[in-house]
Protein backbone atom coordinates (compact mmCIF):
# COMPACT_ATOMS: atom_id res chain seq x y z
CA UNK A 1 0.00 0.00 0.00
CA UNK A 2 1.25 3.37 -1.27
CA UNK A 3 1.92 5.73 1.59
CA UNK A 4 -0.68 8.55 1.92
CA UNK A 5 -0.58 12.07 0.92
CA UNK A 6 1.04 14.25 3.09
CA UNK A 7 -1.91 16.92 3.12
CA UNK A 8 -4.86 15.21 3.58
CA UNK A 9 -6.93 16.71 0.78
CA UNK A 10 -9.10 14.61 -1.25
CA UNK A 11 -10.95 15.08 -4.49
CA UNK A 12 -13.90 12.30 -4.84
CA UNK A 13 -15.87 11.50 -8.09
CA UNK A 14 -19.19 10.51 -7.47
CA UNK A 15 -21.83 11.07 -4.60
CA UNK A 16 -23.40 8.20 -4.39
CA UNK A 17 -23.50 5.77 -2.11
CA UNK A 18 -19.76 4.89 -2.31
CA UNK A 19 -18.36 8.21 -3.07
CA UNK A 20 -20.47 9.49 0.23
CA UNK A 21 -19.19 6.80 2.42
CA UNK A 22 -15.02 7.67 1.75
CA UNK A 23 -16.25 11.00 1.76
CA UNK A 24 -17.56 10.93 5.76
CA UNK A 25 -14.98 8.44 6.79
CA UNK A 26 -12.45 10.65 5.39
CA UNK A 27 -13.73 13.35 6.61
CA UNK A 28 -14.14 11.77 10.17
CA UNK A 29 -10.19 12.07 10.32
CA UNK A 30 -9.80 15.42 9.98
CA UNK A 31 -9.61 15.33 5.81
CA UNK A 32 -10.89 18.13 3.35
CA UNK A 33 -12.21 16.27 0.98
CA UNK A 34 -13.95 17.71 -2.20
CA UNK A 35 -17.23 15.61 -3.90
CA UNK A 36 -17.92 15.91 -7.75
CA UNK A 37 -21.06 15.03 -9.28
CA UNK A 38 -22.54 15.10 -12.54
CA UNK A 39 -26.02 15.13 -10.93
CA UNK A 40 -28.00 18.46 -10.11
CA UNK A 41 -28.78 16.32 -6.60
CA UNK A 42 -29.01 13.46 -4.32
CA UNK A 43 -29.52 10.36 -5.84
CA UNK A 44 -29.66 10.55 -9.07
CA UNK A 45 -28.31 7.28 -10.06
CA UNK A 46 -28.26 3.69 -8.46
CA UNK A 47 -28.09 5.29 -4.99
CA UNK A 48 -31.76 7.00 -5.83
CA UNK A 49 -33.29 3.48 -5.31
CA UNK A 50 -36.05 4.11 -3.25
CA UNK A 51 -35.65 1.72 -0.77
CA UNK A 52 -33.43 -1.56 -0.30
CA UNK A 53 -32.19 -4.14 2.19
CA UNK A 54 -29.32 -4.31 4.32
CA UNK A 55 -29.18 -8.47 4.45
CA UNK A 56 -26.08 -10.72 4.97
CA UNK A 57 -25.05 -13.26 2.33
CA UNK A 58 -25.01 -17.06 3.45
CA UNK A 59 -22.93 -19.94 2.30
CA UNK A 60 -21.83 -23.34 3.70
CA UNK A 61 -18.43 -22.47 3.50
CA UNK A 62 -18.91 -19.05 4.73
CA UNK A 63 -16.59 -17.76 2.04
CA UNK A 64 -15.36 -14.71 1.62
CA UNK A 65 -18.91 -12.61 0.24
CA UNK A 66 -20.11 -13.73 3.30
CA UNK A 67 -18.05 -12.89 5.89
CA UNK A 68 -17.69 -9.12 3.96
CA UNK A 69 -21.08 -8.93 3.68
CA UNK A 70 -21.77 -9.52 6.89
CA UNK A 71 -19.25 -6.80 8.27
CA UNK A 72 -20.44 -4.45 6.12
CA UNK A 73 -24.08 -5.03 7.24
CA UNK A 74 -23.08 -4.01 10.39
CA UNK A 75 -21.57 -1.40 9.36
CA UNK A 76 -24.50 -0.15 7.33
CA UNK A 77 -26.82 0.07 10.66
CA UNK A 78 -24.01 1.41 12.93
CA UNK A 79 -23.94 4.24 10.41
CA UNK A 80 -27.76 4.35 10.25
CA UNK A 81 -28.26 4.61 13.98
CA UNK A 82 -25.56 7.21 13.70
CA UNK A 83 -27.08 9.40 11.18
CA UNK A 84 -30.53 8.42 10.39
CA UNK A 85 -34.22 8.55 11.73
CA UNK A 86 -34.82 5.11 12.56
CA UNK A 87 -38.68 4.44 11.33
CA UNK A 88 -38.69 6.61 8.65
CA UNK A 89 -35.30 6.36 7.23
CA UNK A 90 -34.26 2.80 7.92
CA UNK A 91 -35.36 0.20 10.12
CA UNK A 92 -33.24 -3.01 12.08
CA UNK A 93 -36.45 -5.23 11.18
CA UNK A 94 -35.07 -8.68 10.36
CA UNK A 95 -35.20 -10.36 7.16
CA UNK A 96 -36.60 -13.37 6.30
CA UNK A 97 -34.96 -15.24 3.23
CA UNK A 98 -37.27 -17.33 1.95
CA UNK A 99 -34.51 -20.12 0.55
CA UNK A 100 -36.11 -21.22 -2.43
CA UNK A 101 -34.41 -24.04 -4.49
CA UNK A 102 -31.90 -24.94 -1.41
CA UNK A 103 -29.57 -22.03 -2.54
CA UNK A 104 -28.64 -20.54 0.48
CA UNK A 105 -27.45 -22.64 3.19
CA UNK A 106 -26.04 -21.86 6.97
CA UNK A 107 -22.05 -22.37 8.03
CA UNK A 108 -21.48 -25.48 9.82
CA UNK A 109 -21.09 -24.14 13.64
CA UNK A 110 -17.89 -22.74 14.85
CA UNK A 111 -17.17 -21.72 10.83
CA UNK A 112 -17.69 -18.55 11.32
CA UNK A 113 -15.22 -18.29 14.39
CA UNK A 114 -12.24 -19.42 12.52
CA UNK A 115 -8.94 -17.91 13.33
CA UNK A 116 -8.50 -14.34 11.99
CA UNK A 117 -11.94 -14.20 11.57
CA UNK A 118 -12.80 -11.23 14.08
CA UNK A 119 -12.65 -7.72 13.29
CA UNK A 120 -13.75 -4.04 14.05
CA UNK A 121 -17.25 -5.24 12.73
CA UNK A 122 -17.48 -8.67 14.43
CA UNK A 123 -17.97 -10.48 11.22
CA UNK A 124 -17.40 -13.70 14.01
CA UNK A 125 -21.17 -13.29 14.81
CA UNK A 126 -23.36 -14.30 12.07
CA UNK A 127 -26.72 -13.21 13.16
CA UNK A 128 -28.38 -15.52 10.75
CA UNK A 129 -30.61 -18.51 11.67
CA UNK A 130 -33.36 -21.30 10.99
CA UNK A 131 -36.55 -19.25 10.27
CA UNK A 132 -38.92 -20.66 13.06
CA UNK A 133 -42.21 -21.83 12.70
CA UNK A 134 -43.94 -18.69 13.80
CA UNK A 135 -41.45 -16.40 11.47
CA UNK A 136 -42.66 -18.19 8.53
CA UNK A 137 -45.95 -18.49 9.15
CA UNK A 138 -46.14 -14.73 9.67
CA UNK A 139 -44.61 -14.34 6.06
CA UNK A 140 -47.79 -16.25 4.47
CA UNK A 141 -45.62 -19.37 3.56
CA UNK A 142 -46.43 -22.68 4.08
CA UNK A 143 -45.05 -24.42 7.46
CA UNK A 144 -42.24 -26.81 5.16
CA UNK A 145 -40.62 -23.54 3.38
CA UNK A 146 -37.25 -23.50 3.78
CA UNK A 147 -36.39 -20.02 5.18
CA UNK A 148 -33.54 -18.39 7.26
CA UNK A 149 -33.86 -15.61 9.74
CA UNK A 150 -31.31 -12.65 9.32
CA UNK A 151 -31.52 -10.89 12.95
CA UNK A 152 -28.97 -8.36 12.35
CA UNK A 153 -30.67 -7.16 8.58
CA UNK A 154 -33.32 -4.54 7.83
CA UNK A 155 -34.50 -1.84 5.22
CA UNK A 156 -32.96 1.57 4.67
CA UNK A 157 -33.32 4.54 2.21
CA UNK A 158 -30.72 5.37 0.30
CA UNK A 159 -30.91 8.76 -0.32
CA UNK A 160 -30.98 9.45 3.15
CA UNK A 161 -27.91 7.79 4.03
CA UNK A 162 -25.71 9.52 1.63
CA UNK A 163 -27.49 12.76 1.72
CA UNK A 164 -26.48 12.37 5.71
CA UNK A 165 -22.84 11.25 4.93
CA UNK A 166 -22.29 14.29 2.52
CA UNK A 167 -23.66 16.78 5.17
CA UNK A 168 -20.25 15.54 7.18
CA UNK A 169 -17.83 18.42 8.53
CA UNK A 170 -15.20 18.85 6.13
CA UNK A 171 -17.09 17.93 2.86
CA UNK A 172 -17.95 20.05 0.03
CA UNK A 173 -19.95 19.03 -2.78
CA UNK A 174 -19.74 20.46 -6.22
CA UNK A 175 -23.06 19.29 -8.24
CA UNK A 176 -23.42 19.71 -11.83
CA UNK A 177 -19.56 19.01 -12.33
CA UNK A 178 -19.13 16.87 -15.12
CA UNK A 179 -15.44 15.39 -14.76
CA UNK A 180 -14.47 13.76 -18.29
CA UNK A 181 -10.38 13.81 -17.83
CA UNK A 182 -7.63 13.65 -15.09
CA UNK A 183 -4.08 13.63 -14.65
CA UNK A 184 -1.48 13.77 -12.60
CA UNK A 185 0.99 17.27 -12.03
CA UNK A 186 3.94 17.95 -9.85
CA UNK A 187 2.45 15.36 -7.55
CA UNK A 188 -1.57 16.19 -7.85
CA UNK A 189 -4.40 15.01 -9.12
CA UNK A 190 -6.31 17.38 -11.50
CA UNK A 191 -9.93 16.82 -12.85
CA UNK A 192 -11.51 18.14 -15.78
CA UNK A 193 -14.86 19.48 -17.46
CA UNK A 194 -15.29 18.60 -21.29
CA UNK A 195 -14.07 21.92 -22.16
CA UNK A 196 -10.84 21.68 -20.14
CA UNK A 197 -11.34 24.03 -17.50
CA UNK A 198 -9.74 22.70 -14.04
CA UNK A 199 -12.15 21.49 -11.83
CA UNK A 200 -10.27 20.83 -8.64
CA UNK A 201 -6.91 19.59 -7.56
CA UNK A 202 -5.60 17.41 -4.47
CA UNK A 203 -2.56 14.96 -3.67
CA UNK A 204 -5.47 11.93 -3.30
CA UNK A 205 -8.30 11.09 -6.03
CA UNK A 206 -10.88 8.51 -5.05
CA UNK A 207 -12.98 7.22 -8.07
CA UNK A 208 -16.19 6.31 -6.87
CA UNK A 209 -18.77 7.09 -10.12
CA UNK A 210 -19.94 3.61 -10.10
CA UNK A 211 -19.90 2.14 -14.21
CA UNK A 212 -19.21 6.16 -15.38
CA UNK A 213 -15.79 5.48 -13.89
CA UNK A 214 -14.58 3.25 -16.37
CA UNK A 215 -15.05 6.04 -18.74
CA UNK A 216 -12.81 8.14 -16.79
CA UNK A 217 -10.33 5.20 -16.18
CA UNK A 218 -9.64 3.48 -19.25
CA UNK A 219 -7.46 5.85 -21.15
CA UNK A 220 -4.94 5.52 -18.35
CA UNK A 221 -1.75 3.36 -18.49
CA UNK A 222 -2.14 -0.08 -16.95
CA UNK A 223 -5.93 0.14 -16.12
CA UNK A 224 -7.72 -2.71 -15.85
CA UNK A 225 -10.09 -3.22 -13.41
CA UNK A 226 -12.86 -5.10 -15.16
CA UNK A 227 -15.80 -3.28 -14.46
CA UNK A 228 -19.42 -4.08 -16.20
CA UNK A 229 -22.81 -2.42 -15.73
CA UNK A 230 -25.69 -4.33 -13.94
CA UNK A 231 -29.26 -2.76 -14.74
CA UNK A 232 -32.33 -3.16 -12.16
CA UNK A 233 -35.81 -2.23 -12.15
CA UNK A 234 -37.83 -1.98 -8.86
CA UNK A 235 -41.42 -1.99 -8.87
CA UNK A 236 -43.80 0.11 -6.31
CA UNK A 237 -47.15 1.21 -5.61
CA UNK A 238 -48.98 3.10 -2.77
CA UNK A 239 -50.20 1.20 0.55
CA UNK A 240 -53.35 3.14 0.63
CA UNK A 241 -53.91 1.40 -2.64
CA UNK A 242 -54.26 -2.01 -1.44
CA UNK A 243 -57.58 -3.49 -0.37
CA UNK A 244 -58.10 -5.27 3.01
CA UNK A 245 -57.40 -8.59 1.66
CA UNK A 246 -53.96 -7.69 0.36
CA UNK A 247 -53.11 -5.98 3.80
CA UNK A 248 -54.20 -9.43 5.27
CA UNK A 249 -51.06 -11.47 3.15
CA UNK A 250 -48.62 -8.58 3.87
CA UNK A 251 -45.63 -10.26 5.94
CA UNK A 252 -44.47 -8.07 9.08
CA UNK A 253 -40.71 -7.69 8.12
CA UNK A 254 -39.11 -7.66 4.45
CA UNK A 255 -38.67 -10.75 2.85
CA UNK A 256 -36.05 -11.93 0.34
CA UNK A 257 -34.52 -14.78 -1.38
CA UNK A 258 -35.95 -13.85 -5.10
CA UNK A 259 -35.53 -10.09 -5.33
CA UNK A 260 -36.92 -8.48 -1.72
CA UNK A 261 -40.31 -7.40 -0.98
CA UNK A 262 -40.03 -4.51 1.35
CA UNK A 263 -43.41 -2.35 2.46
CA UNK A 264 -44.54 0.46 4.29
CA UNK A 265 -41.76 2.64 3.49
CA UNK A 266 -42.03 5.89 2.01
CA UNK A 267 -41.77 6.68 -1.82
CA UNK A 268 -40.62 9.52 -3.44
CA UNK A 269 -43.28 11.31 -3.31
CA UNK A 270 -43.47 10.74 0.34
CA UNK A 271 -46.69 8.37 0.99
CA UNK A 272 -45.80 4.97 2.47
CA UNK A 273 -45.37 2.28 -0.28
CA UNK A 274 -44.48 -1.30 -1.20
CA UNK A 275 -41.60 -2.13 -3.20
CA UNK A 276 -40.05 -5.90 -5.19
CA UNK A 277 -37.51 -5.97 -7.01
CA UNK A 278 -34.96 -5.82 -8.49
CA UNK A 279 -34.45 -7.27 -12.09
CA UNK A 280 -30.75 -8.06 -12.95
CA UNK A 281 -29.87 -7.42 -16.70
CA UNK A 282 -25.82 -7.31 -17.50
CA UNK A 283 -23.86 -5.52 -20.08
CA UNK A 284 -26.57 -2.82 -20.25
CA UNK A 285 -25.33 0.53 -20.00
CA UNK A 286 -29.07 2.53 -19.99
CA UNK A 287 -31.64 2.43 -17.30
CA UNK A 288 -34.84 3.09 -18.80
CA UNK A 289 -38.29 1.98 -16.68
CA UNK A 290 -39.71 -0.87 -18.93
CA UNK A 291 -43.28 -2.56 -18.96
CA UNK A 292 -41.60 -5.49 -19.28
CA UNK A 293 -39.71 -5.43 -15.95
CA UNK A 294 -42.76 -4.78 -13.88
CA UNK A 295 -44.22 -7.66 -15.12
CA UNK A 296 -40.81 -9.72 -14.06
CA UNK A 297 -41.31 -8.10 -10.75
CA UNK A 298 -44.82 -9.36 -10.73
CA UNK A 299 -43.40 -12.99 -11.02
CA UNK A 300 -40.99 -12.73 -8.94
CA UNK A 301 -43.37 -11.72 -6.35
CA UNK A 302 -45.73 -14.52 -7.09
CA UNK A 303 -42.35 -16.69 -7.07
CA UNK A 304 -41.37 -15.23 -3.23
CA UNK A 305 -44.57 -14.80 -1.31
CA UNK A 306 -47.10 -16.86 -3.84
CA UNK A 307 -49.96 -15.63 -1.80
CA UNK A 308 -49.45 -12.27 -1.81
CA UNK A 309 -48.08 -12.10 -5.32
CA UNK A 310 -51.42 -13.70 -6.62
CA UNK A 311 -53.38 -11.17 -4.45
CA UNK A 312 -51.20 -8.33 -5.91
CA UNK A 313 -51.59 -9.33 -9.46
CA UNK A 314 -54.08 -6.27 -10.16
CA UNK A 315 -51.22 -3.51 -8.29
CA UNK A 316 -48.98 -4.48 -11.50
CA UNK A 317 -51.47 -2.68 -14.16
CA UNK A 318 -49.89 0.07 -15.34
CA UNK A 319 -52.38 2.45 -13.61
CA UNK A 320 -50.99 1.92 -10.51
CA UNK A 321 -47.74 0.44 -10.69
CA UNK A 322 -44.77 2.20 -10.64
CA UNK A 323 -40.52 1.97 -11.36
CA UNK A 324 -37.60 3.02 -10.49
CA UNK A 325 -34.22 1.73 -12.27
CA UNK A 326 -31.04 2.34 -12.24
CA UNK A 327 -27.24 1.32 -13.41
CA UNK A 328 -25.38 -0.80 -10.92
CA UNK A 329 -21.51 -1.73 -11.38
CA UNK A 330 -20.04 -5.01 -10.63
CA UNK A 331 -16.98 -7.39 -11.06
CA UNK A 332 -16.22 -10.81 -12.19
CA UNK A 333 -15.63 -12.17 -8.69
CA UNK A 334 -18.72 -10.61 -7.23
CA UNK A 335 -16.31 -8.36 -5.00
CA UNK A 336 -15.27 -4.62 -5.05
CA UNK A 337 -12.63 -2.74 -5.80
CA UNK A 338 -11.02 -0.82 -3.22
CA UNK A 339 -7.69 1.20 -2.76
CA UNK A 340 -5.14 2.18 -4.80
CA UNK A 341 -5.28 1.21 -8.70
CA UNK A 342 -1.50 1.01 -9.17
CA UNK A 343 0.39 2.48 -6.36
CA UNK A 344 3.48 2.21 -8.45
CA UNK A 345 2.66 4.05 -11.96
CA UNK A 346 -0.58 5.71 -10.94
CA UNK A 347 0.07 6.47 -6.84
CA UNK A 348 -2.43 8.87 -5.40
CA UNK A 349 -5.56 7.58 -7.28
CA UNK A 350 -7.79 5.33 -5.66
CA UNK A 351 -11.01 3.44 -6.41
CA UNK A 352 -14.12 2.60 -4.56
CA UNK A 353 -16.36 0.59 -6.94
CA UNK A 354 -17.98 -2.35 -7.89
CA UNK A 355 -20.48 -3.04 -5.18
CA UNK A 356 -22.99 -4.72 -7.99
CA UNK A 357 -26.68 -5.16 -5.99
CA UNK A 358 -24.64 -4.74 -2.53
CA UNK A 359 -24.16 -1.16 -2.22
CA UNK A 360 -26.49 -0.55 0.54
CA UNK A 361 -24.46 -3.49 2.39
CA UNK A 362 -20.81 -2.96 1.17
CA UNK A 363 -20.13 1.24 0.96
CA UNK A 364 -20.00 1.82 4.35
CA UNK A 365 -17.19 -1.15 4.76
CA UNK A 366 -15.58 0.19 1.70
CA UNK A 367 -15.57 3.25 2.50
CA UNK A 368 -13.77 3.00 6.23
CA UNK A 369 -11.29 0.68 4.69
CA UNK A 370 -10.23 3.55 2.76
CA UNK A 371 -9.84 5.99 5.19
CA UNK A 372 -8.51 3.12 7.66
CA UNK A 373 -5.60 2.35 4.80
CA UNK A 374 -4.95 6.02 3.83
CA UNK A 375 -4.69 7.23 8.05
CA UNK A 376 -2.79 3.42 9.03
CA UNK A 377 -5.51 2.48 11.30
CA UNK A 378 -6.66 -0.89 12.42
CA UNK A 379 -8.57 -2.33 9.24
CA UNK A 380 -12.20 -2.61 9.61
CA UNK A 381 -11.66 -6.30 8.80
CA UNK A 382 -9.11 -9.13 8.95
CA UNK A 383 -5.83 -7.89 6.78
CA UNK A 384 -6.14 -11.57 5.09
CA UNK A 385 -9.93 -10.72 4.04
CA UNK A 386 -9.21 -7.00 3.63
CA UNK A 387 -6.91 -8.26 0.50
CA UNK A 388 -9.87 -9.66 -1.49
CA UNK A 389 -10.98 -5.78 -1.85
CA UNK A 390 -7.72 -4.53 -3.13
CA UNK A 391 -8.20 -2.96 -6.60
CA UNK A 392 -4.58 -3.98 -7.31
CA UNK A 393 -5.47 -7.01 -7.58
CA UNK A 394 -6.73 -6.55 -11.52
CA UNK A 395 -2.68 -4.81 -11.88
CA UNK A 396 -1.18 -5.78 -14.68
CA UNK A 397 2.04 -7.38 -14.00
Amino acid sequence: MSPPPLARQALVIGAGLSGSAVAHSLALRGWAVTVLDRAAGVGAGASGLPAGLAAPHVSPDDNVLSRLTRAGVRATLQRAQALLQSGTDWALTGVLEHNLAGKRRLPKAGLAQAPGADTAFDTSTPGSTLASPAQIAAAGLPPETPALWHSMAGWIRPRQLVAAQLQTPGVQVLWGQAVQHIERQNGLWTVFDGQGLALGQAPLLVVASAFDSLTLLRPLPGFAVPLNPLRGQVSFGHMNELNEAQRQLLPPFPVNGHGSFIHGVATPEGQAGWYIGSTFERNCEQAPVRPEDHEANQLRLSTLLPDLGAAMQNRFEPAHVQGWAGLRCTLPDRLPAVGPIDSESLPGLWLSAGMGARGISLAVLCGELTAAWLCREPLPLAPALAKHLAAERYKKH
